[in-house]
C-alpha cells in the first residue's frame, strides 16, 4: 500500500494543505509565506527522502507563529496518517548532523507515545525577520500531532542559522531511517505489544 497523507487544515488563522509520501525521492513544493521556514522545510523534505508538498497561508501580519505551529500540526498529522499501523517500520533511528562549526543530534522513536526534547542555544531573537522561538516551536507541534518521541540537542555552534538548520537537517536523517520499511520485520509491528498506536 502507498504511504501517502494528505492534511488540510483551516482555522480562522491559517489555511494550510499538507501532502506526504514516505516512500519518496525528496522532491519538495513549499510555500508557507515564511521564506526562512520554507528553506526549513526544502531541507526536511530533501533529506529525509520523503516527498512533500506544503502550501500555508496564514496571519502573517501579525507574526509567524500561527503559521510555524500549525504547519507543525498538519505535518505531524500527515506523517501519522501515512504511517497507518506502521507495519515493517525500522520505527528507532538517530543522526548527527555537522554543518560547519556547528553539531546537532536528534533521535526518534515512532512509538505512538507523542513527546519532544528540544535543546538549541539560540543566542538572538531572529533569524533575518525569523523568530528563533518559532524553531522549537515547530518541533513540538510536530512531535505531538506525528506521536513520536523525539530528542534534538545542538551540541555546540555560533551561527543561528546554522544552529536551526542542523535541527532539522538532523530531523530529517533520523524521520528518513525511522520510517523505512525493514525487509527482515516487513510484515510485522516492531513492538513487543504487536501495535504502535500509543
Amino acid at each position: 500500500m502507498p504511504r501517502i497523507a494528505k492534511i488540510v487544515r483551516q482555522t480562522n488563522e491559517t489555511s494550510i494543505t499538507v501532502d506526504v509520501d514516505l516512500d519518496g525521492s525528496g522532491r519538495t513544493e513549499i510555500a508557507t509565506g515564511v521564506g526562512f521556514f520554507d528553506h526549513m522545510l526544502d531541507q526536511l523534505g530533501r533529506h529525509s527522502m520523503i516527498d512533500l508538498t506544503v502550501r500555508a497561508e496564514g496571519d502573517t501580519h501579525i507574526d509567524d507563529h500561527h503559521t510555524v505551529e500549525d504547519t507543525g500540526i498538519a505535518l505531524g498529522q500527515a506523517v501519522r496518517e501515512a504511517l497507518g499501523d506502521r507495519r515493517g517500520i525500522t520505527r528507532y533511528a538517530d543522526a548527527y548532523l555537522p554543518m560547519d562549526e556547528t553539531l546537532t543530534r536528534a533521535a526518534i522513536d515512532i512509538s505512538g507515545r507523542p513527546y519532544l526534547v528540544f535543546r538549541a542555544p539560540f543566542s538572538a531573537p531572529k533569524i533575518g525577520t525569523f523568530d528563533t522561538e518559532l524553531v522549537p516551536e515547530f518541533f513540538r507541534a510536530f512531535a505531538m500531532n506525528a506521536g513520536v518521541t523525539l530528542h534534538v540537542e545542538t551540541l555546540y555552534g555560533e551561527n543561528n542559522h546554522h544552529i536551526a538548520e542542523s535541527c532539522f537537517k538532523a530531523l530529517a536523517r533520523c524521520l528518513g531511517a525511522a520510517v523505512a520499511i525493514d525487509p527482515r520485520r516487513a510484515d510485522d509491528v516492531p513492538s513487543t505489544k504487536g501495535t504502535l498506536n500509543g
